[in-house]
């Protein structure tokens, strides 16, 4: 498959890789969609809100995978670029021992801490119960999240990003068949959506680890010294592309919060659909950017600076045209947004009102979106981890000084959209300095 890419054009070669990480990352974002589909037609709003406040914590074990994953992948890249095969083994076997780590402790840790865990997210009476056992079956399956979005990309990394995109998609098909049987037929409710997420990912693993052993990219053998070193290394560049996966979450968990306090359980409610919404495209946007990071490491590596600006280039262009396109789209089917969910006539009513301010936000969020992928991607960590946390700080600060002055929940709509312009503005910047 490598060989093959190597004989593309750089255009082809980097659709070639992008296209299969957008589709990708936008069926990662689905996954949210699926439950809250499911669910909020069997149970209605408080099912819909429940699922939305505890989502941030799935969303935690994922971008851990995310993070590890592409952490230990960007390295791999950069040393198999470099001709160090054997460096760049011993990140794939230092990956696979902290995704295992990880999986082991977040496991005992969301288990045991599932009420005070929803708790700090706002659930409360029913919210806390439906939350709970959403929750519970959600920290049993951690290992299979986090392997299953920790691999894919090593398979992106090594040439096959269209399997990668394969096993993203197998997982996807899994969980809708399975939240239509658990939900619908058996009538679990939002534990059987909780179990179809979980064994949807399982499918996602299972199915990356058979193209890592087919390939013979399954490493486990490394000494506790060069552990420490990987892990260190791996740790230093997947904050990045953790916050990244993230920042929809935290902008939830923000939202939420405020939304709670200002407009109630509806407000709640309304976000929970958008978000499920606007998280996809989010997530396309960091699928342009993860996409054409292989591509970036390499030329890194390799000392190539006018191939990787011309993939920089490639990739902004891109992501711009994503957010104006899916921007347009959303605008016009607007007010069918609630009813796919199940919400209420009011809330579904609200959420074609609020949409659009959300939409003004999307072509910034891109170029914020790119610029740290370009950073990540050639070891400017330390600049990556300004850009990606920045838009969450901002927006608590917007919504801590706006809404009460200025309007209350719909300030907290607007709150979101002045991070992301101010994040755009500064990542503009950093990147004219840093190059």
């Amino acid at each position: 498959m490598q060989g093959k890419m190597d004989k593309m054009s750089e255009r082809d070669r980097f659709f070639c890789y992008v296209i299969p990480s957008v589709l990708s990352f936008a069926l990662s974002g689905i996954y949210a969609i699926v439950d809250g589909f499911f669910v909020g037609n069997s149970i209605g709003d408080s099912g819909l809100s429940a699922i939305n406040i505890a989502y941030p914590i799935v969303a935690v074990l994922q971008a851990l995978g995310t993070g590890i994953g592409m952490g230990g992948a960007i390295y791999y890249s950069i040393s198999m670029a470099q001709e160090k095969e054997q460096k760049a083994r011993r990140f794939i076997a230092g990956s696979l021992w902290l995704l295992l780590l990880t999986s082991v402790v977040l496991t005992a840790v969301i288990y045991l801490s599932a009420t005070p865990l929803l708790g700090l997210l706002g659930a409360r009476g029913e919210l806390m119960a439906l939350g709970e056992a959403y929750i519970t079956v959600i920290a049993l399956g951690a290992m299979p999240q986090i392997f299953g979005t920790g691999l894919v990309p090593f398979i992106r990394n090594h040439g096959g990003p269209f399997y990668a995109m394969i096993a993203m998609g197998a997982g996807f098909i899994t969980n809708i068949l399975l939240d239509c049987q658990f939900v619908w037929v058996m009538e679990l409710g939002i534990k059987g959506a909780a179990w179809a997420t979980v064994i949807g990912q399982g499918v996602t693993m299972l199915t990356a680890v058979f193209y890592l052993l087919r390939k013979k990219q399954i490493v486990m053998k490394i000494s506790l010294e060069e552990a420490v070193y990987t892990a260190r290394s791996v740790v230093k560049i997947g904050i990045a592309p953790f916050g990244l996966t993230m920042t929809p979450n935290i902008t939830l968990m923000i939202v939420n919060r405020f939304s709670m306090a200002y407009g109630g359980e509806k407000a709640v409610a309304v976000y929970a659909c958008i978000a499920y919404i606007v998280c996809i495209v989010y997530l396309m946007l960091q699928g342009v950017g993860d996409g054409s990071q292989p591509l970036m490491s390499r030329y890194h590596g390799e000392k190539k600076p006018d191939m990787l600006k011309d993939t920089q280039k490639a990739a902004y262009g891109t992501a711009l045209f994503l957010s104006i396109a899916s921007g347009f789209l959303m605008f016009v089917v607007r007010d069918s947004i609630g009813p796919l969910f199940g919400a209420s006539e009011e809330v579904s009513r609200k959420i074609g009102q609020i949409i659009p301010i959300f939409l003004v936000a999307l072509p910034f969020v891109a170029v914020n979106r790119i610029t740290t992928a370009c950073f990540y991607a050639t070891e400017k960590d330390k600049v990556s981890y300004i850009l990606t946390y920045i838009e969450p700080a901002l927006m608590l600060v917007l919504m801590l000084l706006l809404p009460p002055f200025l309007g209350g929940q719909v300030m907290i709509w607007w709150s979101t959209v002045l991070a992301g312009v101010l994040a755009a503005v500064l990542s503009v910047g950093l990147k004219w300095v840093y190059g």
